[in-house]
């Protein structure tokens, strides 16, 4: 084997890279020394307090599972957390379908495209995003997709609302960074820092476990009408993400509901949330001003909150793939890790939000999964001969998620 990343290797993300019946691959760049940068900066705030003032006076904070075994104990993960969730979902390398298989990387007409269609949603739209009728959902796209540009055939699935993009031949151009950050307000924070996750999936609730870890105090805020998706996922992952959490649950479609997110919010220290700009705002509730009180505002979006950008959508995979932060061989792309997007963003965010934390005033952090692919696929790895490649292996998570609004009544009652 030439020199590869010795992260990436023993991460177990290698071992997720290329096809079933080719070699483990290396990935473009240096996503696994990207993580451990980011994580040896979040180990720079160990160890966090496990109590604050009033735990003891506080019955529903004395007798929950955050407060009797809280999982900063175990100390932050190393790099094998980007090949968690296959470890524990078994999922294995595919080439150019993504381990999940929601995700595929397909030739056009001039060039690589990638496209994701994880939802029941998504495909419906495919008949209007081909302009005829679909009977193989795959095979039909694959073949329209060999007739059309890339670029056309991406503009029509972003006004669809699909997440897609064309995959270079090379890591993008940096544009910007990973994270901005825009100052607000003076603020006295809690200690230990009240973390609000309104984010799903991966990417923000990681941020939020990284959080944890260091001590801080977690909420999970779900809506009643469309909890978390991960939920219906491995229950061990999820757990593994939000165990020693206390768990929401709102009817967001609803006044009340809406005033019950914006008192969490105002008594929040950090929030956590993943969602187009516009979807919060149309509840009244709005970063910057939440910034301007002195909160720390971590906004995970797929290619920042900006213009039209901050209106597209984006899952792990295909972002990644879009940054040019994949595998190649003799034919052509292939996914690097599972929905690499995901846990480099997580930790960047992690690891932003625990700076932020440290200054006196409020934070808007924009974090872009895709700008964080494209510094990942622009760094330089550092290669080592022949290392060897590791299995994926998970954490064992610290105990079990609480019940969809386990916490609700509790928190509402007698807040944090």
């Amino acid at each position: 084997m030439a020199e590869v990343s010795g992260a990436w290797a023993r991460s177990g993300a290698m071992r997720l890279t290329g096809r079933a019946d080719g070699p483990a691959l290396p990935a473009v760049g240096a996503p696994a020394e990207t993580v451990a940068a980011r994580l040896a900066e979040l180990r720079a705030h160990l160890p966090g307090p496990l109590e604050r003032p009033g735990d003891a006076e506080h019955p529903a904070r004395r007798e929950h599972p955050a407060r009797r075994e809280h999982p900063a104990r175990r100390g932050l993960p190393g790099v094998g957390l980007l090949a968690e969730r296959a470890a524990l979902t078994g999922n294995r390398r595919n080439g150019a379908v993504s381990l999940g298989g929601a995700c595929r990387i397909l030739p056009a007409r001039d060039g690589w495209t990638v496209i994701s269609l994880p939802r029941d949603s998504d495909l419906e739209l495919l008949p209007a995003l081909t302009e005829r009728a679909v009977e193989d959902p795959w095979p039909d796209l694959a073949r329209w997709l060999e007739r059309t540009p890339a670029a056309d055939a991406v503009a029509r699935a972003h006004l669809l609302g699909l997440a897609a993009a064309a995959v270079p031949d090379s890591a993008r151009p940096v544009r910007r960074p990973p994270v901005l950050r825009t100052d607000g307000g003076p603020r006295e924070r809690t200690r230990p820092p009240r973390v609000l996750d309104l984010s799903s999936l991966w990417a923000g609730p990681l941020c939020a476990h990284l959080l944890g870890l260091l001590g801080a105090d977690v909420i999970k805020v779900e809506s009643l009408g469309r909890p978390d998706g991960a939920r219906y996922g491995d229950p061990r992952f999820f757990d593994l993400l939000n165990a020693g959490h206390r768990s929401v649950a709102l009817d967001l479609r609803s006044n009340q509901g809406h005033a019950q997110l914006t008192g969490l919010v105002e008594s929040a220290d950090v929030v956590i949330e993943g969602s187009r700009p516009r979807a919060l705002r149309q509840m009244g509730i709005v970063a910057e001003r939440a910034v301007e009180a002195g909160v720390v505002w971590v906004s995970i979006t797929a290619r920042g909150r900006a213009g039209k950008d901050g209106q597209r959508i984006g899952f792990g995979d295909d972002v990644a793939a879009g940054a040019g932060l994949v595998a190649r061989d003799e034919q052509g792309p292939v996914f690097a890790a599972d929905a690499l997007a995901d846990p480099l963003t997580g930790v960047t965010a992690a690891a932003a939000a625990a700076a932020a934390l440290d200054r006196p005033q409020g934070a808007l952090l924009d974090v872009s999964m895709y700008d964080t692919a494209v510094a990942a696929a622009n760094a330089q790895p550092q290669v080592e001969p022949d290392p060897p490649i590791a299995d994926p292996t998970a954490r064992q998570a610290a105990g079990h998620a609480v019940a969809l609004g386990a916490d609700t009544t509790s928190v509402l009652h007698h807040g944090w």
